[in-house]
């Protein structure tokens, strides 16, 4: 059962914002979301940091001009994930667009593993003749893989957004805005978004020799379509500088003007780059595109947003759907299996849970991951073999335990258990040892233990409090839908007493309601629920506009039913 809390107000801040001209409503939401002032809700490029505040960014600037005026070959190496391939995607487009000669290698998940690895390097060199190695939404944990790329004659740019561990790669440039020493202030930016940084940094770098002035140079926030969606995929916090490159890349897909392929996998999702929402890239758009990572291949993905011929685009879209509804066939067939060997997961008297299966795909134990953790709240880790017979897992984690570390922390007490690993807070991917799964998952329990108390362990719904119904008409809720939610900025949901007028079950599988409060009877709809509700009853909800036969009303979306 879930713990409902009202976030706090900073009194001062809501009060400097309402005289600023914001809406007393949102000004309330925003500073519970720690907004200050209404300079921080500016979303226009003019407001970006600017990049010479990131690490290396001159150096690695230079080094792409310089193999530019060579005419020399670059190749980018990239993850296989949807922040991975739209980083891709930015890089060769950028690349192109700046006079850059370079083509792209996205590993296997299955045969090649994460990152930059030495036979990666060695693909690159002689397949593709590459003279300047350059990785997007990786690379920083890659070792050897960079020292083998140097040792074969190429220069390397690693530009990555993920935590270092102990060693870094040598005798390369570095762009990662979570690099020791780095003063850049942000350090949520995706992969996509530090790959972005860098071909500004490069812009800016073929002005001063002359290759274009201001007025004629190539447009890249023609790209913020890729980086607004990679962003919002990875699931980084929306701090204001990602809120600007999110809000300006929706704006451009909202206009039409957006990729051929981004606009053929809003077609096949039956959603309208009109409307286009975070919601649609996070949980429509990014995941056909992850698809292609978790059970084929991504260059398919890469290709889709690389085309410029739309027959060619819908094609590749079309693909990208059918493997991501073969996603989700397995998906499904993984969580029964949990079912089944478990009789039912009791999270009551574990923190952690920690479960392996041969059977498993290992492009789909993250989402079986996530679907654990979101129904116990525990973090919980999935594991299946990879072709050398070891221990291949993907985890997910709650707030309070940092899982990356907490890998590191049982790496660093029981030697050869943890043979890799790397993440983040909240997610982490690793490799036991195949004999050692006994050994892991009791250290996951006893780490989860001594950092988690059982009060961390209730999930907890953060609300805004109780909505003045005078405020619930269009205008306050398209004020609302106009801000950039997202990760580490949630939109707003509230927390009302309502008297049920009227309910009904839609294809055995939703519940439609009729509520009132304070005089005035409001349509509300809770998905994924066939129980019906008591005559009173205090909900969480969201406030939205509902289209339907081109009428526009307010609908009340459900989120939680309190005791």
């Amino acid at each position: 059962m879930s713990r409902i809390e009202e976030r706090a107000i900073p009194d001062a801040a809501c009060k400097a914002l309402i005289l600023e001209g914001v809406h007393p409503v949102l000004a309330k939401i925003l500073s519970a979301r720690g907004i200050v002032s209404k300079e921080e809700l500016a979303n226009t490029f003019s407001h970006l940091i600017p990049p010479n505040q990131m690490l290396n960014l001159d150096k690695a600037a230079t080094l792409l001009a310089d193999t530019i005026d060579a005419g020399q070959k670059m190749t980018v190496v990239a993850d296989y994930d949807c922040d991975g391939a739209t980083a891709c995607a930015v890089a060769v487009l950028g690349i192109r667009m700046l006079g850059g000669k370079i083509d792209f290698v996205v590993p296997s998940r299955f045969d090649n593993g994460y990152g930059l690895t030495p036979a990666i390097s060695e693909m690159v060199k002689y397949r593709h003749g590459a003279d300047l190695l350059i990785t997007v939404d990786n690379g920083i944990s890659s070792v050897e893989g960079v020292a083998k790329a140097v040792e074969l004659g190429m220069k390397v740019l690693v530009t990555d957004h993920h935590l270092p561990g102990e060693h870094i790669p040598q005798n390369c440039v570095i762009v990662n805005p979570n690099q020791k020493g780095c003063p850049f202030p942000s350090k949520n930016l995706a992969g996509v978004g530090v790959i972005f940084y860098v071909l500004l940094g490069l812009r800016a770098e073929l002005r001063k020799r002359g290759r274009f002035a201001i007025a004629n140079q190539p447009k890249l926030d023609n790209l913020l379509d890729l980086v607004a969606l990679g962003t919002v995929a990875d699931i980084v916090p929306l701090d204001h500088n990602n809120r600007i490159l999110v809000s300006q890349g929706l704006l451009r897909i909202k206009r039409g003007m957006t990729r051929p392929g981004v606009r053929a996998l809003f077609r096949v999702s039956s959603r309208s780059t009109m409307n286009a929402s975070v919601s649609d890239l996070g949980f429509v758009v990014g995941p056909r595109l992850n698809a292609a990572g978790r059970l084929a291949d991504m260059a398919m993905g890469v290709n889709c947003l690389l085309t410029n011929d739309n027959q060619k685009a819908f094609t590749f879209a079309n693909e990208l759907d059918r493997i991501n509804r073969e996603r989700q066939q397995l998906e499904e067939s993984m969580r029964q299996d949990v079912q089944a060997m478990t009789g039912g997961i009791n999270a009551r008297d574990v923190y952690t849970i920690c479960m392996a299966s041969s059977n498993w795909h290992q492009g789909v134990v993250g989402l079986l991951a996530t679907r654990i953790r979101e129904t116990h709240y525990r973090p919980t880790i999935i594991f299946t073999e990879d072709n050398k017979g070891n221990l291949q897992g993907s985890g997910r984690s709650i707030p309070h335990l940092h899982i990356r570390d907490a890998i590191a922390q049982i790496a660093e007490n029981h030697p050869g258990v943890v043979l890799k690993f790397g993440g983040h807070a909240m997610a982490a991917g690793l490799t036991v040892a195949k004999d050692a799964l006994e050994v892991f998952k009791d250290a996951f329990e006893q780490v989860a233990r001594e950092h988690l108390t059982p009060e961390q362990l209730v999930p907890v719904i953060d609300t805004d409090g109780s909505l003045d119904m005078q405020y619930l008409n269009e205008g306050f809720v398209e004020l609302l839908e106009g801000q950039t939610w997202g990760q580490g900025f949630p939109p707003p949901l509230f927390y009302d007493e309502f008297t049920v007028k009227t309910q009904r079950i839609l294809k055995n599988a939703h519940l439609k309601l009729q509520l009132a409060k304070d005089g005035k009877v409001y349509e509300a709809i809770q998905f994924r629920n066939n129980v019906m509700l008591p005559e009173k009853v205090r909900l969480v909800y969201r406030p939205a506009i509902n289209e339907f036969n081109n009428n526009r009303s307010i609908q009340l979306n459900i989120q939680a039913v309190a005791d």
